[in-house]
This record gives structure tokens, sequence and C-alpha cells, in this order.
């Protein structure tokens, strides 16, 4: 079985193990705009950008000169899909519009980018998890065959973002499970173009840090190890060094 962490000097939740099951079974299958097989390359290539030259190089403090080069890719995902990833991983800070339309005008569409970046955010977070407790990485699953159903929800709007989202009141019919009593943010709806990474964001985000539903309970007991003021201050503290814009 997945997720036992028989090895581990640390008791973990079994909620944890569960979602972290779940995932990986979303993971294997074919998406909106990715195949099982390309989703779960998309997977091994963030893995491999923590250990890129090029990436390397780039995040040097003593370096007061832009790093020219390739990333050496782990597979044959297209080379635009690479650098998303390697960016996303090891150098968000060069994320911007202009780089972004860039790649979305000619070489990825706004579907494959969102998906894609929803992966890497799915195993990046499981693997950290891992990382931390002091547990080898998972192996990723066996991709499931299949082709992507390439579908777009209905209601989009692309004012707040560098990508399509759905609106905040929105979340109708097929995607009326996306966020709770019509609350929600744009940290979530960010990914809403392909709604499911919304799901799997949730999925993830639920058991790593606290229920969706619950966000505004800001006393609520949680049934964590710390409570939730101590959760909060643990978020911002690593929020603050991953400097994060958001």
């Amino acid at each position: 079985m997945e997720f036992t962490y028989q090895d581990i000097d640390y008791p973990v939740r079994e909620d944890l193990c569960r979602a972290y099951r779940e995932a990986w079974q979303r993971l294997a299958r074919p998406g909106n705009w990715w195949t099982g097989a390309e989703r779960i390359a998309i997977a091994a290539e963030s893995r491999n950008a923590l250990e890129c030259p090029l990436c390397r190089q780039r995040k040097d403090p003593i370096l007061t000169y832009p790093v020219e080069g390739k990333h050496i890719p782990l597979n044959q995902l297209p080379y635009a899909a690479v650098d998303v990833i390697h960016r996303v991983v090891c150098d968000t800070e060069s994320i911007n519009s202009k780089w972004l339309h860039g790649i979305l005008d000619h070489d990825l569409s706004h579907g494959q980018y969102v998906e894609l970046l929803g992966i890497v955010v799915m195993v990046f977070s499981i693997d950290e998890f891992h990382r931390a407790v002091g547990a080898a990485p998972e192996p990723l699953p066996e991709p499931e065959p299949g082709q992507p159903e390439k579908y777009r929800p209905p209601n989009l709007e692309s004012e707040t973002g560098y990508v399509p989202m759905i609106p905040a009141d929105g979340n109708t019919g097929k995607e009326a499970d996306l966020w709770h009593q019509g609350r929600t943010g744009n940290v979530i709806r960010a990914m809403s173009l392909v709604p499911d990474a919304v799901r799997d964001l949730l999925l993830l985000s639920d058991v790593q840090y606290i229920d969706h539903g619950e966000m505004m309970a800001l006393r609520l007991e949680v049934g964590r190890a710390i409570d939730r003021m101590q959760i909060e201050l643990v978020a911002g503290r690593v929020s603050a060094l991953n400097e994060c814009f958001y």
C-alpha cells in the first residue's frame, strides 16, 4: 500500500495518508489537457528540477548577471513545459506576465499551463512533507490510459489574473463544489480554468492546512497538534521565507 510511513520516527495522521493516496490516483488519470503518461512525466520533471544545474546557478545569491542556458530535461515533454516546471519549483520570482504570455501565446494553452501548475503543486507539497518527516519520496504511480477530455468551464472571466478563471459567483453546474457557501479567494480561483486542479488543491490543503469550509473560523479547534493561531503563525512565516507575493 502507498504512503504507509512504516520506517519513520513520527506518527502520521490517517487523513493525510488517505488524501495522499487519492492524490496519487488522480495524478495517474488523464486530465483535462494532458494524458496520464504526460501527467506522470510532469510529476517526474518537478522532482528533476531540484537537481537542475541551470536553476542552481540562477539561485546563486552572489551572481549579479542573468544566467543563460537550458534545463536538462528528464523526459520528452515540450521544452516550454519543462521551463515552466523548473521556474515554479526553483525560480518563482522569474514568473511575470511578459514571460508567461510569451509561453501561452506560442507554446502551451492556458489549460495546459494551469493543469501543469496543479500537478507540480500537488507533487511538490507531498514531497516536501516527506522531506520534513524524513521519508523517501513515494514512487510515482503508473499512468492510466486514455485521452484528455479538454473540458473548459462555461463561466470564465479574464480580468483578474494571467489566465481565465471562474468568477467568485460562477461556480455553478459541474463546478458547484469548488468552493463552499460562495466563499473563495483568488488563490483558489487561480486554477479554476481546470476545475480538477482546484479539487486537487483542496484535497491536500484540507489535511495539510485546514478545511476550506472552516477557513473563517479563526478560533476553531481543528484537531491538530497545534492550535489555529499557531498554524497561522507557521503558515505566515513559511510564506514569507518563500517570498510569496500573494
